[in-house]
């Protein structure tokens, strides 16, 4: 008995670890207006609320050569110290950017 006690404490604690790391891959998604652009981000207008985004993972140096500002974009991906870590930006004709 006390080794099945054990396991499901085991599994309890597995599980209670791995909810952060479920959340945080869930992701979260924003649109909005371009509003200036560098080489590896750029910042997003989105209802009032500024966002700087990183596109280093998708566009490495080259965010420029995809994104202008005043461009329209909708963009998914999770929040990393002060930035926006992008998966994936789509411009507002469902074209994707760096891919």
């Amino acid at each position: 008995m006390k080794l099945i006690a054990t396991r499901f404490l085991f599994i309890g604690v597995v599980i209670l670890a791995s909810v952060p790391a479920i959340a945080q891959n869930q992701g979260n998604s924003f649109s909005g207006r371009v509003q200036r652009v560098w080489e590896d981000g750029f910042r997003l207008n989105t209802n009032g609320r500024s966002i700087k985004v990183d596109t280093y993972d998708i566009c490495g140096d080259n965010t420029a050569r995809h994104i202008s500002a005043g461009d329209q974009v909708s963009v998914t991906g999770e929040f990393d110290g002060g930035e926006f870590d992008a998966f994936s930006v789509t411009k507002a004709n469902a074209q994707s950017v760096c891919q």
